[in-house]
């Protein structure tokens, strides 16, 4: 189970992997009862099953939850969009204790805070919060801005380019287009290295996905590591990427395929892990919706009628 895991309630094998089914990680179900937070695109809903979740009460204003766990799990932080007094939106960040307490506010001073939904959205490491924003100006420029986990002064600093985060030190940026050269900075020796491909869809600093077109077959997912070496397929059915981060941990791409019988009638697509380390791609849901994934946990949704279950995969044990 994740840390900070609110309880399971049942679980069943799929080939290697034990998925569980229940309540959410913690870092989903942020938030005070009552509060009505907006969901962001591809998040899941916090209550469960009728029940809340078990994650710190946080203020009541609302807006798009996003959260980390800090590496140990003794901390939980995450961003919050809030309505200023003047009725502009901006983003805060807070902090919580999993083990109790009242949240603290980190910081208000984000910038313009850029998220994409990814497991480094937020990057906690050497006792900063790090995260990306947009800088002012005629020229693209992302700020990597971040500050102590207990609070203090933000420290800004300025890359020209698109940029988002992928842990730390490292930022990943395109050339503009959908698909094109990708290039991987590292900021702590500050080399920067160009990926190209013209299947090329995203890099990490770790793993390249790519997508490769061959007359009327269905499209074929592959990955290999940023110098082209090690190239493998993934899968060759037409499935696509269920999240965006590329080989989480390392070793395992998510994906969604062709939608059965059953998840069309309930609204949901194939969950499918392909486990790099084995070469071999699991089924691991027929009908799954609203997947996600932090931490080392993969999460969906299955619906029957107007009952919804969440189940979670920790592909950590596997």
């Amino acid at each position: 189970m994740a840390p900070g895991a609110a309880g399971v309630r049942a679980g069943h094998a799929a080939g290697r992997y034990r998925v569980q089914s229940g309540l959410l990680p913690g870092c989903a179900g942020v938030g005070r009862a009552g509060a009505r937070p907006a969901r962001r695109r591809g998040a899941p809903r916090a209550p469960v099953g009728g029940r809340r979740g078990t994650g710190p009460a946080r203020p009541r204003r609302g807006g798009p939850v996003l959260c980390r766990l800090h590496p140990g799990g003794a901390d939980l932080v995450w961003a919050e969009s809030v309505t200023a007094k003047d009725g502009t939106p901006k983003t805060e960040l807070w902090r919580a204790d999993l083990a109790g307490g009242a949240p603290r506010l980190v910081t208000a001073d984000t910038g313009w805070a850029t998220f994409a939904n990814s497991e480094y959205d937020l990057v906690v490491a050497s006792g900063r919060v790090y995260w990306a924003a947009s800088a002012p100006g005629p020229s693209p420029a992302t700020q990597v801005r971040s500050v102590p986990l207990g609070g203090g002064p933000v420290r800004v600093d300025t890359e020209p380019g698109t940029w988002t985060l992928a842990g730390w030190p490292w930022l990943v940026g395109s050339g503009g287009g959908q698909r094109g050269p990708v290039r991987i900075r590292d900021l702590d020796s500050g080399r920067t290295t160009t990926v190209e491909d013209r299947a090329l869809d995203r890099c990490g600093p770790a793993w390249c996905r790519l997508f490769v077109l061959s007359g009327d077959a269905p499209v074929r997912s592959e990955l290999m590591r940023p110098d082209g070496s090690d190239r493998q397929t993934a899968a060759d059915n037409g499935a696509t990427p269920a999240i965006g981060d590329v080989a989480v941990l390392d070793r395992f791409e998510v994906l969604s395929g062709d939608s059965s019988t059953i998840a069309a009638a309930v609204g949901g697509q194939r969950l499918l892990v392909y486990d790099m380390k084995t070469r071999q791609l699991v089924a691991v849901a027929d009908a799954a919706s609203r997947v996600s994934y932090r931490a080392g946990v993969l999460w969906w949704a299955t619906n029957a009628g107007t009952n919804t279950t969440w189940h979670t995969l920790d592909l950590r044990t596997v």
